[in-house]
């Protein structure tokens, strides 16, 4: 145990005592390798004074300046990329060619926030009334913070605060204390690219730094990514302390498979949608809605490819696939396998056995596993498992596929997958689900784009990146003019009726 974290606060490495600290485990080994401290009211409020300090400087600062602030961030991101990926890999389990694609996503939030000046134009009307001028204004709203899962701990930030920081507000990040080293190199690297002091800063720890976060007064806005039931606390304690909020859910995305589709494209996409990240991502696919015709055709087409997965540890080369992030993760996604047999799925791979390279270790390993014969009754269908186990569930037609789906609480993400042009679009239509693939497995959509749920997939207004993440992190401000000719004044006078154009 080597590595000792702790919070980023006014441009700088927090020098403080600390009363909390957290465990940083290699989630391969299973070994604990460093600690990370937590932050209680104290240093969420020092972390809060601090931003808010230097959000006047920053609002102030002239969007050529802030661009070109985000200009030597992206490039200082994209020479440190596999270093970031390094850590992720380090301290999520995910393998190091999976971690470089989370931080390449998360780079084109960064591209996208760089064309800033674009984004921030306002409206103009000259003579709305004689002699008056009418226009809008984006304004940044002030003191912003972002509370991030362990799932992606570089990518997920940065869905946030390039956006934020791009508009003019200062930043406050919460990473998860399961993998806290990306942020503090991201902090980094913002100090390296000139970013006034404060603008961004970083606290650890758990729902004690959360809750101090939601009620402190100067916090205007958070942005959240997480589970279900914590996204419905963080949504209804924030607003309950006058914040705007955009807190992102749980997901149980489908993949629907038609007979007509090309099943081996099929097949290869329910892998590599439901087992990429070791299952640990909001839009893997976890259910197969498959028209049961095809059903046995698909499912040993999946067999075929689960058997030559290669599962091991991240700093790999070979492997393609690693452990999940805690043991009591794992414990809790492979008690699914047994939970699922006994409400009556069949389990048709079994991933407790599933060979890890270099052989067994105390890593929390969990291999690629399917349950085939899934009911929208069982607990492995209901529940939000985050793990590599995929079930199958099949279905008599297109209509009971897209009922399925409409059915259930969560909106996050879906996909389908057919050659038939009609069907794709009719499914689009229909699908009550904020994001969309057709033949493709992931629909995450590009950092133009903005990314978020329906129904318990999201609470709030915005969803995350995009323009709308631009609207949420700005306000407008109407203006209304009068600059009169000194040579024409109009006839003056008070007048107490309503006013009124002309």
């Amino acid at each position: 145990m080597n590595k000792h974290v702790t919070h980023w606060i006014g441009g700088g490495a927090h020098d403080g005592p600390t009363e909390r600290t957290g465990d940083i485990y290699n989630p391969a080994s299973g070994q604990v390798t460093g600690t990370v401290d937590f932050a209680g009211p104290k240093e969420v409020g020092a972390a809060v004074a601090a931003a808010k300090e230097a959000f006047p400087g920053w609002r102030d600062t002239s969007l050529s300046r802030r661009v070109q602030t985000l200009f030597r961030f992206r490039e200082l991101l994209r020479a440190n990329s596999d270093r970031l990926a390094a850590i992720v890999s380090s301290e999520h389990g995910k393998v190091f060619s999976d971690a470089q694609g989370e931080v390449a996503r998360g780079l084109e939030v960064v591209d996208f926030a760089c064309g800033i000046p674009h984004l921030l134009k306002g409206g103009y009307s000259e003579n709305v009334s004689t002699g008056v001028d009418s226009y809008s204004i984006l304004q940044p709203i002030g003191v912003v913070s972002g509370i991030t899962p362990f799932n992606f701990p570089a990518m997920v930030p940065m869905w946030m605060f390039p956006v934020a920081i791009a508009c003019g507000n200062t930043f406050l990040l919460k990473p998860s204390e399961k993998d806290p080293s990306a942020a503090v190199l991201l902090a980094e690297l913002w100090a390296e690219a000139g970013l006034p002091d404060g603008v961004f800063n970083v606290v650890h720890g758990d729902k004690a730094a959360v809750d101090a976060i939601l009620e402190h007064p100067d916090v205007a806005a958070v942005s959240f990514v997480g589970s279900t039931p914590i996204a419905q606390y963080i949504y209804r304690t924030a607003a309950e302390h006058g914040k705007r909020v955009q807190a992102l859910g749980g997901a149980k995305n489908h993949m629907v498979v038609l007979p007509d589709a090309d099943l081996d494209l099929a097949a290869d996409s329910a892998v590599s949608a439901g087992f990429g990240s070791a299952g640990e991502r909001c839009m893997a696919i976890s259910a197969v809605a498959v028209v049961d015709s095809v059903a046995d055709d698909l499912l040993e087409r999946i067999r075929e490819r689960v058997s030559r997965l290669r599962v091991g540890p991240g700093d790999d080369d070979r492997s393609e696939m690693g452990p999940l992030v805690t043991r009591e993760h794992r414990d809790k996604v492979a008690s699914y396998l047994e939970s699922g047999v006994r409400e009556g799925a069949t389990l048709a791979i079994d991933g407790r056995v599933h060979p890890v390279l270099g052989g067994a270790s105390d890593g929390f390993w969990l291999g690629p596993s399917v349950l085939d014969h899934v009911g929208p009754r069982m607990s492995c269908y209901r529940e939000e498992i985050f793990g590599p186990v995929l079930s199958v569930v099949r279905v008599g037609d297109y209509d009971e596929a897209v009922k399925l789906i409409n059915d259930n609480p969560y909106g996050n993400g879906t996909a389908i997958f057919t050659n038939d042009g009609g069907a794709a679009r009719r499914f689009q239509n229909e699908i009550e689900v904020g994001m969309v693939g057709i033949n493709v497995p992931i629909p995450v959509p590009m950092a133009y784009y903005s990314f978020g749920g329906w129904k318990q997939s999201l609470f709030g207004d915005s969803h995350a990146h995009g323009t709308e993440g631009v609207h949420f992190y700005t306000r407008t401000k109407a203006v209304t003019a009068r600059w009169t000719d000194p040579g024409k004044r109009p006839e003056g006078g008070v007048d107490l009726g309503f006013p009124t154009n002309g």
